[in-house]
């Protein structure tokens, strides 16, 4: 089927940077990408065999079949109100916390969710095989296209509705974004230390290796999980030029406590 299926691609972000490429390895032809930004379009349509930028939101006479609109959750609103497309479109997304719904505005009856749940960077390479890939529509014929769609790049395919991908998209954001929001933190401690950040990169490795391992609660070590009041007190010590910081010690270290007496 895929031979038969082209794509155009709204965005030329981090996600779309390694899902068109992907798409367009697996047999689904990128047609097309629009972009605010016309270099970056330009960009990723040089990474692609048939792809062309195309300068405005009117797809009206675009060959393609699915269109992705691989935008951030600010933009999607506008974009869904401003695309025109041919009749017998299928209009997808990429959100984890945008419901199927939102494209419900768009001139268009076929839509639904493609939401690859990974951390994206232009300049970091990614495997989609081991990308799990939630799809979304309330149309069976569409969700069947998404789903082979999905499966034509990744191992791990599943249809979930909006309220469970939400869900999903708010723990992905404790276990990855505030994840490197408190490394960081880490290394600006080190830094300030006048410490180099690479002598934590083995203990980080084993953090993760350990917790994906055993489990994150099992895994859990250190002072808090402990209740060594003193060594809590000496770290708030040493982070009391930043309040922020230190509230923020404050309020994970007590959240482990209470944790660890609940379990107990």
């Amino acid at each position: 089927m895929a031979s038969s299926v082209s794509v155009s691609f709204v965005g030329s972000g981090n996600l779309a940077w390694h899902l068109a490429p992907a798409l367009d390895n697996a047999g689904y032809v990128v047609r097309e990408v629009f972009s605010r930004n016309p270099k970056n379009a330009k960009a990723l349509v040089n990474k692609l065999y048939q792809a062309e930028v195309k300068d405005s939101l009117d797809f009206s006479d675009s060959s393609s079949t699915i269109f992705v609109l691989a935008v951030t959750d600010d933009a999607l609103r506008e974009v869904v109100n401003e695309i025109i497309l041919p009749d017998e479109a299928i209009l997808i997304h990429t959100s984890g916390s945008q419901p199927l719904a939102v494209l419900a505005q768009a001139a268009v009856f076929q839509i639904g969710v493609f939401y690859p749940l990974q951390t994206f960077s232009k300049q970091k390479k990614v495997d989609f095989a081991e990308i799990p890939i939630f799809v979304e529509s309330t149309n069976e014929d569409v969700e069947k296209v998404l789903l082979t769609m999905a499966k034509a790049i990744s191992k791990k395919v599943q249809a979930i509705d909006s309220s469970k991908r939400m869900a999903l998209h708010v723990a992905a954001v404790f276990a990855s974004n505030f994840t490197n929001h408190m490394l960081t933190i880490s290394k600006t401690i080190m830094e300030v230390s006048e410490l180099p950040y690479e002598w934590l990169k083995p203990l980080i490795a084993e953090t993760i290796s350990k917790s994906l391992a055993i489990g994150p609660e099992a895994a859990q070590t250190g002072p808090a999980v402990r209740g060594d009041l003193e060594i809590l007190d000496k770290h708030l010590a040493l982070l009391q030029e930043d309040e922020q910081i230190a509230e923020l010690y404050k309020l994970i270290s007590q959240h482990i406590i209470d944790s660890h007496d609940f379990e107990d």
